[in-house]
């Protein structure tokens, strides 16, 4: 049981400016209900998701006001009516888009996952949202085999760390492309290959450095003219996946490529997934996502962590462009200034 007053994150409307729109407040608990849990937070990160949803430009807006944070762990402190093999003390996931930047939720039991208790909360905060669209952008669209290869730009972001972590696994090659000279080290420290920064003269720079490989998928998290960079890498027939627009700029391609070189263009939203997926798919998804964190073959690197005090500037770091890593707020860690 909490002994000082619950806080989490609140925004009562939508602005330009991200960091300006969310606050810190203090909240009383709703007595807890039967079939529901007291969840400790313990770490949440902050998603490019998560400051489009403030911002009012993402595909899913909860009505207002709101409490942010899309996903993240906490430890389960009481339980009210049947456990349903939960008990006190349990790690577990969160659901999606449950308002996670919060010290304190009370969530209904069976909508908790439990996750294994000796594993980095922080690593496992990041399981709902990057590790399965990695997971799934690479299993749901091309049957690839090892050996195969793999385009893909951003691959300095959490995705791109993921995607290639995964494919690394599965004996699949991986060409990770990045828009400044600054990101290379990152993706070579997380295990990355063949790493080149992005121009019109992507395709040349892709053949001298691979040589003339038959790249089956891209997937571009840019948008702009980066998505018809990426199309001009892929063989004849191959399947190009948008999953975002780090650009700000809609995707552009010319039909001299899609239609002649017979390319299949397809986007990819997580939430899409969640909704189509029966609950099964999704068990098995996140239990093996658990296995590969608690194992290690799956991290993410992080920047910063932050306080619950401080998500407004938790909120700026992670909005902020050339980061090295993802930004964490932990509501019950210790007290952290503000960086």
């Amino acid at each position: 049981m909490t002994t000082h007053p619950p806080k989490h994150a609140r925004y009562a409307y939508r602005g330009p400016v991200p960091h300006e729109v969310i606050k810190t407040v203090e909240f009383t608990l709703p007595p807890l209900q039967p079939g529901e849990a007291r969840v400790a937070v313990l770490a949440a990160p902050v998603n490019p998701s998560d400051i489009l949803t403030l911002t009012g430009e993402y595909g899913l807006l909860p009505p207002l006001p709101a409490v942010g944070g899309n996903e993240g762990v906490g430890r389960v402190e009481e339980i009210a009516g049947e456990p349903n093999g939960l008990e006190v003390g349990d790690v577990v996931l969160l659901p999606v888009g449950c308002g996670t930047w919060s010290t304190h939720l009370h969530l209904p039991v069976k909508t908790l996952v439990p996750l294994p208790h000796d594993v980095d909360p922080v690593q496992l905060s990041m399981l709902t949202v990057n590790p399965p669209t990695a997971l799934l952008m690479l299993s749901e669209f091309v049957e690839l085999q090892p050996g195969d290869w793999v385009i893909q730009n951003a691959a300095n972001s959490a995705v791109g760390g993921y995607l290639a972590q995964l494919a690394k696994r599965r004996g699949i090659n991986v060409i990770n492309v990045v828009r400044r000279e600054s990101a290379i080290e990152a993706v070579w420290a997380a295990g990355g290959e063949h790493v080149l920064v992005d121009a019109e003269d992507l395709p040349k720079r892709v053949r001298d450095a691979v040589g003339e490989v038959h790249v089956r998928l891209a997937v571009d998290c840019v948008g702009g003219v980066h998505t018809e960079h990426l199309a001009r890498c892929l063989a004849a027939g191959g399947t190009l996946v948008n999953y975002g627009s780090m650009s700000g700029e809609r995707c552009m391609i010319s039909p001299r490529y899609f239609v002649f070189n017979d390319l299949t263009l397809r986007g990819f939203w997580l939430s899409q997934w969640y909704k189509r997926a029966a609950a099964e798919r999704r068990r098995a998804v996140f239990a093996e996502l658990a296995g590969l964190v608690a194992d290690g073959t799956l991290h993410a690197r992080v920047q910063d962590h932050y306080s619950i005090d401080h998500v407004a500037d938790a909120v700026r770091a992670a909005h902020a462009g050339a980061r090295s890593g993802k930004i964490i707020i932990e509501p019950n860690g210790p007290p952290r200034a503000a960086i």
